[in-house]
């Protein structure tokens, strides 16, 4: 019978860039996995820094290249979006690589502050400012803007935000409008709850704030959930988007900029399946074809990546605790730890990772089931995204080694939805975490920035102690 190996090879073009074998053991950007698994124990939660400015710089050079091969005549600016990942590592590098900033909280606004105080941020970074506005939200936006951050820019969401901005805003400051976009066909509304109505747009801007010598509106918003996909629902609403720009410049000649939303993909699978230069040369062909059409100005174009910025660094390691045949052909591999608790998005949106052994890779391969900690039934994995089934080497009474399991590119939101630190279903802890890095001569580091959750963190925040 084929081993694991075999398996791995046959499915795709294997190894990778990213992934390589070595003395049967996985190898993820030359890192050692096994290693880091004998010095840190599992389960393990890996963040390796260097992938974060590797994304960035390619978007950077997809667009540059976009841009030349079809004579754009608009400027690209890369803003990362906070809410995939908070964390200070993770900011923090994505600012080693001249980004922008957007938030959709108040407490973003504090991230902000933390930034500018440590050199990070400067008071021309462009902080642009989505979501719906709290009361919190709207004095902490007005506070920069006061405190002399330039290009701190509230995206408008509902008509009657601006009011705030009226009686409170001190310095003259760009503004921006969100346009609330149509829903996939599938989903359950029609129109996003987030955003101005299309038919809202140039009344809002003429009654509201084209009269008042403090704000101009500068940029306009693009959001589409399902991120940058080569769908027609994309394409019409991106085109949908780009007519209403183009209506609303010409009674706005201060409108520059519009800023696209909802992201690139990452890699859910070794197989490369998402045409990147493809993608971007086609959305500002897009661009450029309908301003030509409509007669105005190719705009200016921020995006603002979180998914794709930091999706691809993350790394999770469980080891199977122990194997249970449930009946004639369902094998369970229980791992130690659980995916309601550290990958939320397995068991809330079906959202399948890059899954592979670490190590058996000369052992024969078995059809199986992985199983978390909880009692929750919905606690398991049990497909991938190029086959409905998983398979991983088998294990024997007789391994003095046990197997251990990676889920790859899990840097985005899994820890923002789970909760890091807190409480989670049946007290399953938070994994060690851990960050990688490489030093000016390419040596790997790593360090330490949580250790696994313990019971008597979780006491004090039940009360019992």
């Amino acid at each position: 019978m084929d081993t694991y190996h075999d398996l791995i090879k046959q499915t795709f073009d294997f190894p990778s860039q990213e992934f390589t074998v070595e003395q049967n053991e996985l190898r993820f950007h030359d890192i050692d996995l096994m290693a880091l698994v004998e010095k840190h124990g599992t389960p393990l939660r890996l963040a390796y820094l260097p992938k974060i400015s590797t994304q960035i710089q390619r978007a950077k050079q997809w667009f540059k290249e976009g841009i030349e091969q079809i004579g754009y005549k608009g400027r690209y600016s890369y803003a990362y979006c906070t809410k995939a990942s908070h964390f200070s590592f993770v900011v923090e590098e994505a600012l080693k690589n001249d980004v922008h900033i957007e938030t959709s909280s108040w407490f973003d606004m504090s991230i902000i502050r933390a930034m500018h105080a440590k050199g990070k941020v400067s008071k021309d970074t462009f902080i642009i400012c989505n979501g719906f506005k709290t009361a919190e939200y709207k004095q902490e936006i007005t506070a920069l803007i006061n405190d002399g951050f330039v290009n701190c820019m509230p995206i408008l969401d509902s008509p009657n935000e601006v009011q705030y901005y009226h009686d409170n805003v001190q310095e003259k400051c760009n503004v921006g409008m969100r346009l609330a976009s149509d829903e996939e066909p599938r989903f359950q509304f029609y129109t996003s709850r987030l955003g101005i109505r299309y038919a809202d747009a140039i009344p809002l801007y003429q009654e509201r704030i084209k009269n008042d010598p403090r704000f101009e509106l500068t940029m306009l918003h693009y959001f589409i959930n399902t991120g940058i996909k080569d769908t027609s629902y994309y394409w019409s609403e991106l085109s949908r988007f780009v007519h209403k720009y183009c209506e609303l410049r010409k009674v706005c000649p201060t409108l520059t900029t519009i800023d696209i939303g909802g992201g690139l993909p990452i890699q859910t699978s070794i197989q490369p399946e998402y045409d990147y230069p493809y993608m971007i040369a086609e959305v500002l062909r897009t661009i450029q074809r309908i301003c030509g059409e409509e007669g105005v100005p190719e705009p200016d174009i921020f995006t603002e990546f979180g998914i794709f910025t930091v999706g691809e660094s993350g790394a999770t390691i469980y080891s199977i605790l122990d194997e249970k045949l449930q009946n004639d052909k369902e094998l369970w591999y229980m791992i130690d730890g659980s995916f309601i608790t550290n990958l939320p998005d397995t068991w809330a949106l079906n959202q399948r990772f890059i899954l592979l052994a670490l190590n058996g890779w000369n052992k024969q391969y078995k059809r199986c089931q992985l199983g978390g900690l909880t009692c929750d039934s919905q606690d398991y994995y049990n497909a991938e995204k190029h086959i409905y089934q998983v398979f991983l080497p088998e294990r024997k009474p007789a391994d003095t080694e046990p197997l251990y399991v990676g889920f790859f590119h899990t840097g985005a939101y899994q820890e923002s939805l789970s909760g890091y630190g807190g409480i989670k279903h049946c007290l399953i802890p938070a994994p060690k975490l851990v960050i990688l890095d490489r030093d000016e001569e390419g040596n790997l580091t790593d360090r330490v920035f949580a250790e696994k959750q313990d019971s008597a963190s979780m006491m004090r925040i039940l009360g019992y102690q």
